[in-house]
């Protein structure tokens, strides 16, 4: 079992203050099982897009999995919107999580 969503943003957020990175809640999407979209911004105009990792990449540990969501390391924010925005057509119940980090990190769970 999956913690819920909002559950999850909440921990994400405080894991971030910890490690010294700045992470807002951009979109506040279903509590209970909204998908959750991180973006991570080196603040040097390039941006990476990690989203839910499909259930062939997901484990039976209930761990929540993301995945890039493109194929560069680092895209300019225009495309990173441009995707996200994509995706709220799709899925009105989305999270959006926007960290800021000069060395890049994201602190999550990503699928092999």
């Amino acid at each position: 079992m999956r913690l819920r969503s909002d559950i999850w943003v909440s921990a994400y957020l405080r894991r971030c203050a910890v490690e010294g990175a700045f992470a807002t809640l951009r979109r506040r999407g279903a509590a209970e099982a909204g998908a959750i979209f991180v973006v991570i911004d080196r603040l040097d105009q390039h941006v990476a897009v990690f989203g839910p990792a499909p259930q062939s990449l997901a484990d039976d540990s209930g761990v929540r999995r993301l995945i890039r969501l493109h194929e560069a390391d680092w895209i300019e924010p225009q495309a990173a919107s441009e995707r996200l925005n994509r995706e709220l057509k799709f899925d009105s119940d989305l999270w959006i999580v926007d960290v800021d980090d000069r060395q890049g990190r994201n602190f999550l769970d990503l699928a092999d």
